[in-house]
């Protein structure tokens, strides 16, 4: 990876511990986000919704319609 951003699956238990769904093998300590996902969440619209609000503000799109 060109940036040394990774994305991983992983399960959060109710005492907050998180689980990673496979193993991570680092050369060095790192930083990491946590997103809280709810188990009803439709996670595909979830994750495609930022690339589309960029088409979706077009002003093309806002013609197409009107």
């Amino acid at each position: 990876m060109k940036n040394g951003l990774k994305m991983l699956e992983a399960t959060i238990d109710q005492a907050g511990w998180v689980h990673l769904l496979s193993p991570l093998k680092l050369r060095h300590p790192a930083k990491a986000v946590v997103t809280i996902i709810p188990d009803d969440a439709d996670e595909t619209a979830l994750f495609s919704e930022p690339s589309l609000v960029e088409d979706w503000n077009r002003p093309e799109e806002d013609a197409a319609w009107s």
